[in-house]
Formats: C-alpha cells, sequence, structure tokens
C-alpha cells in the first residue's frame, strides 16, 4: 500500500498530533495536508474541505462510526500506552493480550482515525 488519506475536520491539531504522538516530521505539506511516512506508506492528512475534490461523486462521511484500524508495530505495547498517556492520549481499549495472540491498545486521533499499537 503507498498512501492512505484520512479526512480531517481540525488539519493543526490533526497535524500536532501526528508529529508529537508519532515523533514523525512531515514528510510534505500544504494548506490542504499534511504527509506523514510510516515505513514505505504515506499517510496524507487531508482538510475535509478538500475531500470532495479527491472522491466526488461520492459524499464525504461524518467523523462517526468506523470502519476501519491503523494498526503499528510497537515494541512494547505497556511501555507505549504509558508513553501516549502521559501525552494526553486517550486510550479506547487496553493494553490487552487478544485470543489470537498479540497485545493491543487503540486510541483515535483528532480527526477520528482509529489506531491500534500491537506487539
Amino acid at each position: 500500500m503507498g498512501a492512505i488519506t484520512i479526512f480531517a475536520e481540525d488539519l493543526p491539531a490533526t497535524r500536532s498530533f501526528y508529529t508529537e504522538v508519532f515523533g514523525l516530521p512531515v514528510h510534505f505539506e500544504d494548506e490542504s495536508s499534511a504527509v506523514f511516512r510510516f515505513g514505505d506508506t504515506l499517510v496524507n492528512l487531508l482538510d475535509v474541505a478538500a475531500a470532495p475534490e479527491l472522491i466526488d461523486p461520492a459524499p464525504v462521511g461524518a467523523p462517526a462510526g468506523h470502519r476501519s484500524v491503523l494498526t503499528l508495530h510497537v515494541d512494547d505495547v505497556d511501555a507505549r500506552c504509558e508513553w501516549l498517556l502521559a501525552r494526553g492520549v486517550e486510550l479506547l481499549n487496553g493494553p490487552i493480550t487478544r485470543p489470537w495472540g498479540p497485545r493491543t491498545a487503540s486510541f483515535r486521533d483528532p480527526a477520528g482515525q482509529i489506531w491500534e499499537i500491537a506487539s
């Protein structure tokens, strides 16, 4: 997968979240987007006002009701959760060991996207 685009109602807050929580530099930025590189995948934060140009004639959905989770692998889920909590990130769940093996925890970014960390 080359890129994922996430529509953000508050682009500056979402950009800051990605910079601070994921510790990533901005790969590309303009007035309506901020792009971050997660390994070989680009995550494009796009101001929701610019989204219709990208998906028209499909409608832009409301920021409620979730249909995806983006997962990042970390060495120690518990330690990363402590780190996230210290930065004011609210965990949705976890850390928990899943029946299929990995230890996980989930949280939401300011754009409403749910992220999971797993080891």
